[in-house]
């Protein structure tokens, strides 16, 4: 009980953090919705344009309209008053905080998860039965299963699956694993090498989870490096490096969040005072070299170390391992296929952004849809891979059919988790969890200016960490810094670099984000063992980040401030081997 509670009670100082925000006046403005404590939302019927979409105006006679061409629902104005009685206050975060808090404690993340839809569905209905129905289903699952980008993403899944189970059955994981043995000696030599290749693929953090895990699986097992390690590794180097990289999707999503088409430059400018991106991947390589873990992570090491056990208990995906052919199979048989997805994933995204339409390959990357370009280049490359093994004659073509249907079952724990977090973030949303943020942030920029950066780290933080959505998080702070800050005072690229790393923060210890989800599955690595390991590795950083924007907010000076965070978090590793120094690993 007292190992719950503990569990419990970041969850409980959220709720009381941002439950002071309900008190404090925010800048309002001529859009209803950004005022403070709004019930206004987008109408629903007209999309916010105002117009009648019976007959657009056409008819003079319409029943809906008159033929005067202004929405019934809104009466013209685009906004009406959400139905929940609970839009826009503290409990808007309950849903997310109940799965999280559920998912810690039982251990079981399914379950959890739809808990937490349910009870925001019963928000949102003001706890009607048939209201929470169709809210659950209706604009939760249906709706999210049924938006183009999320399916995208679950078809790069498949794809995925399909491929990694082609690789395994052509003896390429296999013989990865046996050329592994040869160039790389050590268990430090294994997690330094996934480090590396993590930081190698920096284009889109979902690509970074699934290939390095299918590359590097062989060689961590055969060091004996835990799943559970594995997966924080791939983590690790997901979305803390694709948000420090200018190439990627992470920059091209933070250039469209940002005003006056300055986002790029806003990003690049950012880099140096990403301290959680950068102390993430210091903090990383540091245990690495030093030999020490701690935590739970401790524990799930010293079991793969002594015993061999490389899951601390049951394997999600043991399906993979399936008729996997030791003595046939070159390195090729997977280096080939890898570099066709990364080529092919790259021009899918220059692609999406009209590279080949006229634009810049900057620009192109710049206004990428990740969905799109990651779903056309996996399939072409999936192409590519069958007719690379049929020259090969690596399996007959009925194996190779036989693996699409098996690499989507592999991946339904994945699909089944996202859907379900997809489905929360939509609970959240409808319940106005951005509004009630927003109006924090806002009221804490009076008198405190130089604690802002650090403030709003810790808001992104939580907001990621409660809804799961780095994006959606700095897609929702990033405008606020630019409103309370002009770009030419040295503060507003902190507190814009803040939004960031925060973001990332969150998203990095959230059970329901999509990026753990996906470093769990391609760990191939229970996720919430995954998550519990993970979870104070994160904290560490996240603490020493947010000393250093304290930092930086009194000197907001990359060259003094980013120094000072490293030393910080080297200082940080060197008291954890001296606590730990009979743990090494």
């Amino acid at each position: 009980m007292r190992k719950n509670l503990r569990r419990l009670l970041p969850l409980l100082a959220l709720v009381v953090l941002l439950a002071t925000a309900m008190s404090v006046t925010a800048f309002a403005a001529g859009d209803p919705t950004e005022e403070a404590g709004t019930k206004m939302i987008e109408c629903p019927d007209c999309g916010g344009s105002t117009a009648c979409m019976e007959c657009y105006g056409l008819d003079p006679e319409c029943a809906a309209c008159g033929g005067s061409n202004v929405c019934a629902t809104c009466g013209g104005t685009g906004y009406v008053e959400s139905p929940s009685h609970f839009f826009n206050t503290a409990l808007s975060l309950l849903p997310p905080v109940i799965a999280i808090a559920l998912a810690l404690i039982t251990k079981e993340v399914y379950s959890s998860l739809f808990i937490g839809i349910v009870v925001g569905g019963l928000l949102y209905s003001n706890f009607s039965f048939e209201g929470t129905v169709l809210h659950v289903f209706e604009s939760g699952i249906v709706s999210v299963l049924s938006d183009s980008y999320n399916v995208g993403i679950l078809v790069f899944l498949v794809i995925l699956g399909a491929m990694v189970c082609l690789m395994n059955k052509a003896g390429g994981s296999a013989a990865f694993g046996r050329w592994a043995q040869g160039h790389i000696k050590s268990r430090v030599g294994a997690q330094l090498a996934t480090i590396v290749l993590g930081c190698l693929i920096f284009i889109d953090d979902y690509f970074n989870c699934l290939t390095v895990g299918s590359v590097m699986r062989p060689v961590t097992d055969k060091y004996k490096v835990s799943r559970a390690k594995l997966a924080y590794i791939i983590d690790a180097t997901a979305a803390p490096i694709c948000i420090i990289a200018p190439i990627s999707s992470w920059a091209a999503a933070v250039a469209g969040f940002a005003e006056d088409g300055q986002g790029l430059n806003l990003f690049i400018r950012a880099i140096p005072f990403n301290f959680y991106a950068i102390l993430t991947v210091v903090m990383m390589v540091g245990m690495v070299l030093m030999k020490t873990e701690f935590g739970l992570m401790g524990k799930f090491e010293e079991n793969a170390v002594e015993n061999g056990d490389l899951f601390s208990g049951s394997n999600p995906y043991a399906m993979m391992d399936d008729e996997v052919v030791e003595d046939k199979g070159r390195v090729m048989d997977l280096v080939v296929p890898i570099v066709v997805l990364v080529i092919f994933c790259v021009i899918g995204m220059i692609y999406s952004g009209g590279f080949f339409s006229g634009a810049s390959f900057v620009d192109a990357f710049s206004s990428s849809d990740a969905s799109v370009g990651l779903m056309l280049g996996s399939a072409f490359a999936l192409v590519v891979a069958f007719i690379y093994y049929l020259i090969r004659k690596s399996m007959s073509f009925r194996d190779m059919m036989n693996c699409i249907p098996e690499g989507f079952k592999a991946m339904v724990p994945a699909i089944m988790i996202l859907t379900f977090a997809w489905s929360l973030k939509a609970m959240t949303d409808s319940l106005g969890a951005k509004y009630f943020v927003r109006d924090f942030v806002r009221s804490s920029a009076d008198g405190m200016q130089m604690f802002l950066p650090a403030i709003v780290f810790v808001v992104g933080c939580l907001l990621a960490f409660a809804t799961g959505t780095s994006w959606g998080t700095f897609g929702i702070l990033i405008p606020i810094v630019q409103n309370v800050f002009p770009m030419d005072n040295p503060l507003a690229i902190v507190c814009i670099s803040a939004c960031m790393a925060g973001a990332v923060c969150g998203d990095h210890c959230s059970p329901i984000s999509d990026t753990t989800i996906m470093a769990s599955a391609g760990a191939q690595c229970d996720h919430v063992n995954h998550v519990s390991t993970q979870l104070p590795y994160a904290i560490t950083a996240a603490v020493v980040s947010c000393v250093s924007y304290i930092v930086a907010g009194f000197i907001p000076n990359a060259f003094i401030a980013l120094p000072i965070s490293i030393v910080l978090m080297i200082g940080t590793l060197l008291v954890i081997k001296t606590l730990h120094a009979n743990k090494r690993i």
